[in-house]
């Protein structure tokens, strides 16, 4: 079977099932909470998730012919974006006035790093074979954290002008 198409129903049921699966169960539960709180369930998550991206830099863990150009962006961003949420946790939790400040910073650089993540596989030709173990980024984690990023959003510009 062609494992090019493989990636891309993987890549598209992941991001199919991840919308359901928040549509259903996570939206109705983060309503009914008040919106730092809601916040902070989203993002504490991607703390650490973010942190598997740091693999794209790993040999052994992806193929040698990886790109760089891809790998370091990647990898940089997604550091990036764990450190912001670690700042974002922290301030909403302590109910700081930075809070939803850094949840937007978050989630906007945490947002276009996987834009630029899609732009620069499509850039350097990436595919499913270059991404070697660190396969499951790609095809599981990234559809998970762009629906987490899409609530998020829903949740900022929701309620930013009655909080």
């Amino acid at each position: 079977m062609n494992s090019h198409l493989v990636f891309f129903v993987y890549v598209f049921t992941s991001l199919i099932s991840s919308s359901v699966i928040a549509k259903l169960y996570i939206w109705p539960k983060l309503k009914s909470l008040r919106v730092e709180q809601s916040l902070e369930a989203l993002i504490a998550p991607q703390a650490l998730i973010r942190l598997i991206g740091l693999g794209f830099l790993i040999p052994g863990v992806v193929s040698p012919s990886l790109s760089p150009g891809f790998a370091v962006p990647a990898a940089g961003g997604d550091y990036a974006t764990a450190v912001l949420a670690l700042f974002a946790i922290v301030t909403l939790h302590s109910r700081s006035r930075l809070g939803k400040p850094l949840a937007w910073m978050f989630n906007l650089v945490g947002t276009v790093d996987l834009i630029n993540a899609f732009v620069q596989a499509g850039r350097h030709h990436m595919s499913s074979t270059h991404f070697g173990a660190a396969f499951f980024i790609p095809t599981a984690v990234v559809p998970l954290l762009l629906v987490a990023h899409w609530l998020i959003f829903r949740l900022l510009l929701r309620r930013e002008s009655t909080s």
